[in-house]
Protein backbone atom coordinates (compact mmCIF):
# COMPACT_ATOMS: atom_id res chain seq x y z
CA UNK A 1 0.00 0.00 0.00
CA UNK A 2 1.55 3.21 -0.92
CA UNK A 3 1.25 5.89 1.89
CA UNK A 4 -0.77 9.04 1.30
CA UNK A 5 2.24 10.93 2.36
CA UNK A 6 4.48 9.43 -0.85
CA UNK A 7 1.47 10.08 -3.29
CA UNK A 8 1.34 13.44 -2.07
CA UNK A 9 5.10 14.20 -2.91
CA UNK A 10 4.63 12.23 -6.26
CA UNK A 11 1.64 14.55 -7.35
CA UNK A 12 3.59 17.91 -5.88
CA UNK A 13 6.89 17.22 -7.65
CA UNK A 14 5.04 16.34 -11.06
CA UNK A 15 3.14 19.49 -10.50
CA UNK A 16 6.62 21.43 -10.29
CA UNK A 17 7.46 19.51 -12.98
CA UNK A 18 4.81 20.51 -15.21
CA UNK A 19 5.29 24.32 -14.17
CA UNK A 20 8.63 24.25 -15.39
CA UNK A 21 7.94 22.79 -18.92
CA UNK A 22 5.29 25.09 -19.16
CA UNK A 23 7.93 28.27 -18.26
CA UNK A 24 10.58 26.75 -20.51
CA UNK A 25 8.11 26.01 -23.46
CA UNK A 26 7.23 29.94 -23.01
CA UNK A 27 11.15 30.79 -23.41
CA UNK A 28 11.81 28.39 -26.18
CA UNK A 29 10.23 30.16 -28.13
CA UNK A 30 13.32 32.97 -28.06
CA UNK A 31 15.66 29.87 -28.51
CA UNK A 32 18.50 30.37 -31.18
CA UNK A 33 19.44 27.96 -33.95
CA UNK A 34 22.86 26.30 -33.24
CA UNK A 35 25.98 26.88 -35.14
CA UNK A 36 25.44 23.21 -37.10
CA UNK A 37 22.52 22.84 -39.59
CA UNK A 38 21.25 19.43 -38.36
CA UNK A 39 18.01 18.50 -36.63
CA UNK A 40 16.70 15.69 -34.65
CA UNK A 41 13.75 14.36 -34.88
CA UNK A 42 12.21 12.63 -31.72
CA UNK A 43 9.08 10.56 -32.63
CA UNK A 44 6.90 9.55 -30.06
CA UNK A 45 9.65 9.25 -27.58
CA UNK A 46 8.32 8.94 -23.86
CA UNK A 47 8.39 12.07 -22.32
CA UNK A 48 10.66 11.16 -19.41
CA UNK A 49 14.11 10.86 -18.70
CA UNK A 50 15.44 10.44 -22.74
CA UNK A 51 13.97 13.74 -24.10
CA UNK A 52 15.63 16.26 -21.73
CA UNK A 53 19.16 14.54 -21.76
CA UNK A 54 18.64 14.75 -25.52
CA UNK A 55 18.13 18.08 -25.83
CA UNK A 56 21.35 19.19 -23.36
CA UNK A 57 23.48 17.05 -25.65
CA UNK A 58 21.65 18.78 -28.68
CA UNK A 59 22.99 22.37 -26.88
CA UNK A 60 26.11 21.08 -26.60
CA UNK A 61 26.84 19.87 -29.90
CA UNK A 62 25.45 22.77 -31.93
CA UNK A 63 21.81 21.34 -33.19
CA UNK A 64 19.77 23.51 -35.66
CA UNK A 65 16.37 22.00 -33.92
CA UNK A 66 14.79 19.77 -32.68
CA UNK A 67 11.36 18.41 -33.92
CA UNK A 68 9.16 16.67 -31.14
CA UNK A 69 6.04 14.59 -32.65
CA UNK A 70 3.80 13.42 -30.19
CA UNK A 71 6.01 13.68 -27.34
CA UNK A 72 3.85 14.78 -24.38
CA UNK A 73 5.22 17.27 -21.30
CA UNK A 74 8.91 16.35 -19.58
CA UNK A 75 10.26 17.41 -16.66
CA UNK A 76 13.26 20.11 -18.24
CA UNK A 77 15.19 20.06 -15.29
CA UNK A 78 17.98 16.98 -16.52
CA UNK A 79 18.24 19.26 -19.86
CA UNK A 80 20.13 21.97 -17.37
CA UNK A 81 18.80 24.52 -19.22
CA UNK A 82 19.16 23.62 -22.97
CA UNK A 83 15.21 23.08 -23.55
CA UNK A 84 15.42 27.44 -23.42
CA UNK A 85 18.59 27.17 -25.84
CA UNK A 86 17.32 24.77 -28.69
CA UNK A 87 14.64 25.60 -30.79
CA UNK A 88 11.83 23.23 -30.32
CA UNK A 89 9.19 22.63 -32.89
CA UNK A 90 5.87 20.06 -32.00
CA UNK A 91 4.04 18.00 -34.00
CA UNK A 92 1.29 15.66 -33.65
CA UNK A 93 2.22 13.41 -36.34
CA UNK A 94 5.00 12.54 -38.87
CA UNK A 95 3.51 13.69 -42.40
CA UNK A 96 3.62 17.77 -40.93
CA UNK A 97 7.19 17.21 -40.16
CA UNK A 98 8.30 15.43 -43.13
CA UNK A 99 7.00 18.04 -45.50
CA UNK A 100 8.41 21.18 -43.54
CA UNK A 101 12.01 19.52 -43.46
CA UNK A 102 11.32 18.21 -47.33
CA UNK A 103 10.35 21.90 -48.37
CA UNK A 104 13.20 23.15 -46.24
CA UNK A 105 15.80 21.03 -48.05
CA UNK A 106 16.54 18.71 -45.57
CA UNK A 107 17.51 14.73 -46.51
CA UNK A 108 15.68 12.47 -43.82
CA UNK A 109 17.16 9.47 -42.10
CA UNK A 110 15.61 7.12 -39.21
CA UNK A 111 18.25 5.47 -37.12
CA UNK A 112 17.30 1.76 -37.10
CA UNK A 113 18.91 -1.32 -35.33
CA UNK A 114 20.20 -3.72 -38.32
CA UNK A 115 19.03 -1.74 -41.08
CA UNK A 116 20.10 0.02 -43.86
CA UNK A 117 23.95 1.65 -44.14
CA UNK A 118 25.87 1.70 -40.94
CA UNK A 119 25.99 5.46 -39.96
CA UNK A 120 29.99 5.74 -40.64
CA UNK A 121 29.67 4.41 -43.78
CA UNK A 122 27.06 7.34 -44.84
CA UNK A 123 28.27 10.46 -46.44
CA UNK A 124 25.55 13.12 -44.14
CA UNK A 125 24.35 16.11 -46.22
CA UNK A 126 25.14 19.59 -44.19
CA UNK A 127 20.97 19.78 -44.09
CA UNK A 128 20.58 16.51 -42.56
CA UNK A 129 17.42 15.50 -40.49
CA UNK A 130 17.54 12.52 -37.68
CA UNK A 131 14.50 10.67 -36.73
CA UNK A 132 14.59 8.73 -33.53
CA UNK A 133 11.76 6.37 -32.46
CA UNK A 134 10.22 4.87 -29.37
CA UNK A 135 13.02 2.56 -27.68
CA UNK A 136 10.02 -0.02 -27.31
CA UNK A 137 7.75 0.55 -30.44
CA UNK A 138 10.46 2.06 -32.84
CA UNK A 139 9.11 4.63 -35.54
CA UNK A 140 5.41 5.72 -34.98
CA UNK A 141 5.20 5.58 -38.81
CA UNK A 142 5.92 2.85 -41.68
CA UNK A 143 9.03 3.44 -43.40
CA UNK A 144 8.01 2.04 -46.95
CA UNK A 145 5.33 4.88 -46.90
CA UNK A 146 7.69 7.72 -47.32
CA UNK A 147 10.83 6.67 -49.77
CA UNK A 148 12.62 9.69 -49.16
CA UNK A 149 13.80 8.76 -45.77
CA UNK A 150 16.79 6.71 -45.31
CA UNK A 151 17.88 4.70 -42.72
CA UNK A 152 20.84 4.47 -40.71
CA UNK A 153 21.84 2.01 -37.85
CA UNK A 154 24.58 2.62 -35.49
CA UNK A 155 26.88 -0.80 -35.10
CA UNK A 156 26.76 -2.39 -32.19
CA UNK A 157 29.03 -5.56 -31.19
CA UNK A 158 27.00 -7.32 -28.00
CA UNK A 159 24.17 -8.89 -27.83
CA UNK A 160 21.81 -5.92 -26.85
CA UNK A 161 19.33 -5.40 -29.31
CA UNK A 162 19.49 -1.72 -29.33
CA UNK A 163 21.38 1.17 -27.68
CA UNK A 164 19.44 4.08 -25.44
CA UNK A 165 17.88 6.52 -27.74
CA UNK A 166 19.54 9.30 -25.67
CA UNK A 167 23.08 7.45 -26.46
CA UNK A 168 22.31 6.77 -30.17
CA UNK A 169 21.18 10.48 -30.54
CA UNK A 170 24.76 11.55 -29.45
CA UNK A 171 26.72 8.93 -31.53
CA UNK A 172 25.12 10.39 -34.74
CA UNK A 173 25.27 14.29 -33.97
CA UNK A 174 28.98 13.22 -32.91
CA UNK A 175 29.16 11.47 -36.13
CA UNK A 176 27.55 14.85 -38.57
CA UNK A 177 30.05 17.19 -36.52
CA UNK A 178 33.03 14.84 -37.10
CA UNK A 179 32.04 14.72 -40.75
CA UNK A 180 31.17 18.67 -41.18
CA UNK A 181 34.72 19.93 -39.50
CA UNK A 182 36.66 22.29 -41.56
Amino acid sequence: MVSRQYTNKREERYRTAMKRYQKDRQRNVLAQPGEHSFILVLDNLQAGFNVPKIFRSAEAFGAHEIHLINVGPFDPAPAKGAFRKVPAKFYNNIEDCFEQLKARGYTLFTLEADKGKTLFQAKLPEKSAFILGNEDSGMSFDTASYPDVECLSIPHFGVTESLNVSIAASIVMYEYISQHQE
